[in-house]
């Protein structure tokens, strides 16, 4: 049977009115809202931002079709970020709620400075039927081929955040080297704006300062003396009740404590992102001494640094119960630093006892017994607190004499390292070497300029003059190092000396604070007899 061909055919289909668009606006008025952002508070941009809130809000009501949806504005906020603008974002959180139909703003670098975030809230909005208006570039984000030029001109927004950037990075790179240090005075306890411009000192606020040292060096933790600080009620540095450890460990930490001041401890890694990070060498710092007056003694802030380190770096002890080793520093008894066993060196841990007959008893154990019974530690002994500590205090009042001289003859090497004018005569030596080494490569530099066939040879020798000048600059921070070390030292052990001077005739009881002080650590050799090793090295057997 023969099939029958069907001629092909293609109908006209008209179109017919978008009941989401053109139906609505033919019948009702367009829900209009206005976005306007100004990046700095200086106040004439202030004033620019009111006057930019009037004359949208005017501009809206004052069109027939238009009906006013609101205005969103971000005062004082970059626009490289649309996360950060809690305005923006509440507009557009509108959108998706269908209350807005149409969105003016001033120009692209209104909307956003960042090419991607432009395009990617465009398209949102796209997606949800409202359209952007841009006055200044005439442009409606419906139009064909709008992408395109929003492109170009977000991406010119964005070069131009760039090169605001670059200018703020190179003014504050300026003012770096010239040595200008800037003080948050609103977050900085201790000190405050004087009338001369500079960091004036609060008394008031840097007498917590100094008792926050004092109680470090005197064997208090970070977390105890927040703990104190927050029972006294004494305000944080931004006004707040309550101390956190960050806290005080920013105060012992900071070095404009004592006069000093470290420029560009972070830096921005872009203006897009405006990530901070800690600078930890990738960018130059600048280290200025001497900037204001100090509410700390150098030698006061260095030994707390040093303490820290110690702390820090305590012997770590692995537990029973522990998946790994902890070293941890325990501020409520000195013993718990300074007591250790004499036969497996691990340190001894304040037990409590119950005896046969129902009474608490306090001792020490080696850790090693205590967890792991005699499989490392065969011999060493529980010693009672009360014996151990009265044979503490009768070996520091039977040899503070003794001490004495130790410290005395330690002060007198370390006076005549100070002083020694060969160390003063080599940092000298190299600081010249330094300087001559700079005007020999300006040299170098001003020869290639000038004799390009020979740049190859005269870039080996800059090379050359680079690595010895790193050299020498190694050698002399080595000494400054080393002159600063012994500085502290002197420091501590005068402040030592005068505590020993202090117990001398005097009758004594157990103190944490001054065995801390006094005595470096204190080694149990057997049930009867003890090592006690004071501060500077001298050490002396003592019966239980």
């Amino acid at each position: 049977m023969e099939q029958k061909v069907l001629q092909r055919k293609v109908n006209y289909i008209a179109p017919t009115l978008n009941t989401e668009t053109e139906s609505e606006t033919a019948y009702r008025q367009i829900r209009v809202a206005a976005y306007c952002r100004v990046s700095t508070p200086m106040e004439e941009q202030l004033n620019s931002y009111e006057v930019q809130v009037k004359h949208y809000t005017d501009k809206i009501n004052s069109e027939p079709k238009w009906s006013f949806a609101g205005i969103y504005a971000d005062k004082g906020i970059s626009g490289t970020s649309a996360k950060k603008r809690d305005e923006f974002m509440k507009m557009i959180r509108a959108c998706k709620r269908h209350k807005i139909d149409m969105i003016i703003t001033k120009s692209i670098s209104r909307f956003s400075r960042n090419t991607l975030d432009c395009l990617k809230y465009i398209r949102i909005l796209k997606e949800l039927n409202v359209d952007v208006f841009f006055e200044e570039q005439g442009l409606h984000s419906k139009d064909a081929g709008a992408e395109f030029y929003i492109t170009i001109y977000g991406s010119i927004a964005q070069s131009e955040s760039e090169n605001i950037s670059a200018n703020v990075k190179w003014g504050k790179q300026q003012s770096a080297k010239e040595g200008k240090v800037t003080f948050s005075y609103n977050s900085f306890l201790g000190y405050k704006k004087g009338t001369d411009g500079k960091p004036e000192i609060v008394e008031d606020e840097a007498k917590i300062i100094r008792e926050i040292y004092d109680k470090y060096l005197e064997g208090d933790s970070i977390r105890k003396i927040a703990d104190y600080l927050n029972d006294n009620q004494i305000k944080t540095p931004t006004g707040k009740k309550v101390w956190y450890y960050g806290t005080v460990k920013s105060i012992l930490s900071n070095e404009k404590y004592k006069g000093d001041a470290l420029i560009n401890k972070t830096y921005v890694v872009d203006c897009i992102s405006k990530k901070v990070k800690r600078n930890d060498g990738e960018r130059a710092r600048y280290y200025v001494e001497n900037n204001h007056p100090a509410i700390i003694s150098p030698e006061k802030f260095n030994r707390v640094q040093e303490e820290m380190a110690r702390r820090s770096s305590k012997k770590k002890v692995k537990q029973v119960g522990t998946k790994t080793e902890l070293g941890k520093y325990s501020s409520k008894y000195a013993l718990s630093e300074l007591l250790i066993c004499g036969e497996c060196h691990t340190p001894y841990r304040r037990c409590t006892w119950t005896t046969t007959d129902g009474k608490k008893k306090i001792v020490w154990r080696c850790i090693n017994r205590l967890d792991y019974g005699k499989k490392y530690c065969h011999h060493s002994p529980s010693v009672e607190e009360s014996v151990l500590q009265s044979a503490i205090v009768q070996a520091v009042q039977n040899n503070i004499g003794k001490c004495s001289e130790v410290l005395e003859k330690l002060k007198q090497h370390i006076r005549i390292g100070l002083s020694g004018e060969e160390t003063e005569d080599k940092t000298i030596d190299i600081q010249i070497e330094i300087a001559r080494l700079d005007k020999e490569y300006a040299d170098l530099l001003n020869q290639i300029t000038s004799d390009m066939e020979n740049a190859e040879t005269l870039e080996s020798q800059l090379e050359k003059i680079i690595i010895k000048k790193h050299a020498l600059q190694s050698e002399l921070l080595q000494y400054e190092k080393s002159n600063s070390k012994k500085t502290n030292t002197k420091s501590r052990l005068d402040e030592i000396f005068q505590i020993i001077e202090g117990l001398k005739n005097h009758p004594m009881e157990f103190n944490d604070v001054i065995i801390r002080q006094i005595i470096d650590c204190v080694i149990v050799e057997s049930k009867e007899k003890i090592k006690v090793v004071f501060v500077g090295g001298y050490e002396v057997e003592q019966e239980l």
